[in-house]
């Protein structure tokens, strides 16, 4: 529609074609399971036709390599759609309700139906799933969508354009791209829902301008998430993960670990496992980090700027350097940082880092560092690494986060099943799958009774002695 260099659209252009998608959310309304099977599948395929071209759109953007775009970007979005392809039918099926003993001889169901007209802003660390992927589940719950793909991300942005006009009419899904602007601009208009991705901050402003309409959100956030490496942890394992789960994307993942916290007694071992696991996966024959294939890139100055400042920040505030600290800002390449002796008076303590700067805080004991993260806003993500049952349950009924996982780090994202978001201050609402499609879904509350059936007869004026002993009755056993 329109490209970065170009003028984004005016407020009349942004009314009339949310206008346009009055009537396709009307007809929408009562699609079958078969009209929206056909579009999920057509996105699928135009995915498989242009894998490629995703690719080269990413590496241009902020060097991402390809197997992490497939991994982390491709594979998302298609097992997105075989996932609500294979469901939906369930997913659209009203499910009936059992019905209480005061409301016999009537029935109960859920209806689910579209939202309706329906923004989606996406951000630009991982700009193609995350556009995309909450196109699927508005897709899936019948709803037309006007999506908005970070202006950060151009070559991205322009591919997703360019999918989206060659599989849909505008008045069905359309592309806006711009900058601040277009989003305020867009937020202007009264939306049936908006899913947005981004930071607390923008968050915020979000759910203001939707308040002004009465718009349902979610919003999917950030903040620090911690990881846990306790006691009886194995260090080697822990290790290994802690690096991919931090590294993958050059850090910049919402629910990459953003801080670790770690038990006294293994912190010297999980450094050095630490190395090894860096050295293993991104610098195998010793060339240097910086020659990695595998290492993405900083996005923009701004950010590079931020990250080496909260570098610098920490060392001359008394953190250690565990390993790298080294940067070139020609290239937007900075070494995945691990600093220790890290204090909540540094910046890398104040705010989300979205880079590969890990800062490591040593505890004496669980509840300490249970304690620590409770006195955080509350996180998208939390990874405990141990082996003991209790201590894992201790964290599991004593911290609140969007999500929890075990022994590993990030893969939850992948796990359909599951419901993916945060909590307060890191998430509104949930996305993926089943929960994806209940976002942009009103379940409606259906009753029926009988023709000739009143079960509330007694139960209207003028209140006799029989309706207040009836009603008596009700709540004494009801």
């Amino acid at each position: 529609m329109h490209s970065p260099s170009t003028p984004a659209p005016n407020d009349i252009d942004l009314k009339h074609l949310f206008e346009s998608q009055h009537l396709t959310s009307t007809s929408w309304r009562t699609s079958s399971t078969a009209d929206r099977i056909v579009r999920l599948k057509k996105i699928g395929v135009w995915i498989k036709n242009h894998q490629q071209e995703i690719r080269d759109a990413l590496k241009n953007d902020f060097g991402k390599p390809e197997p992490e775009t497939d991994l982390s970007e491709i594979f998302p979005v298609t097992a997105e759609i075989n996932h609500s392809i294979k469901n939906l039918k369930k997913w659209m099926t009203p499910k009936s309700v059992s019905t209480p003993l005061p409301m016999f001889g009537t029935s109960g169901s859920i209806y689910i139906e579209p939202k309706g007209r329906s923004l989606i802003i996406a951000p630009w660390n991982y700009p193609f799933n995350l556009s995309v992927g909450p196109l699927i589940s508005a897709l899936a719950a019948g709803c037309p969508v006007i999506l908005k793909p970070s202006e950060m991300t151009p070559h991205t942005s322009e591919l997703i354009s360019k999918m989206i006009s060659e599989l849909f009419d505008p008045s069905e899904v359309t592309v806006v791209l711009g900058g601040i602007e277009t989003s305020q601009a867009l937020l202007k208009l009264p939306f049936d829902h908006i899913f947005f991705t981004g930071s607390p901050s923008v968050g915020k402003i979000v759910m203001k301008a939707a308040a002004e309409h009465l718009s349902s959100v979610t919003l999917e956030l950030g903040g620090k998430s911690p990881a846990i490496v306790d006691e009886d942890a194995d260090c080697k394992d822990a290790a290994e993960k802690l690096i991919w789960g931090k590294y993958v994307n050059c850090g910049q993942t919402c629910i990459a670990p953003d801080y670790l916290l770690v038990h006294e007694s293994k912190l010297e071992n999980l450094f050095l496992e630490m190395k090894v696991a860096l050295q293993k996966m991104y610098d195998p024959h010793f060339k240097g980090i910086d020659k990695s294939p595998d290492m993405a890139r900083i996005i923009n100055d701004k950010h590079f700027n931020r990250l080496t400042k909260n570098i610098e920040d920490a060392l001359s505030k008394g953190a250690q350097l565990v390993f790298g600290g080294n940067s070139d800002q020609h290239t937007h390449y900075i070494e995945p940082t691990i600093l220790s002796n890290v204090t909540d008076e540094m910046l890398v303590m104040e705010e989300e880092i979205f880079g590969p700067i890990l800062p490591v805080i040593s505890y004496t004991s669980l509840s300490e560092a249970i304690a620590y993260v409770n006195s955080k806003p509350k996180p998208l993500a939390l990874y405990f690494f141990g082996k003991n049952s209790e201590q894992t349950e201790k964290v599991l009924h004593e911290t609140s986060s969007g999500n929890v996982v075990i022994n590993d780090c990030v893969l939850h994202y992948l796990h359909m099943q599951l419901p993916f978001g945060g909590v307060n201050n890191s998430g509104i609402g949930k996305a993926h799958g089943y929960y994806g499609f209940l976002a942009f879904s009103n379940e409606k509350g259906v009753l029926k009774q009988r023709v000739g059936l009143n079960n509330v007869t007694l139960l209207r004026p003028p209140y006799g002695i029989k309706a207040k002993q009836i009603i008596a009755s009700l709540i004494k056993w009801f």
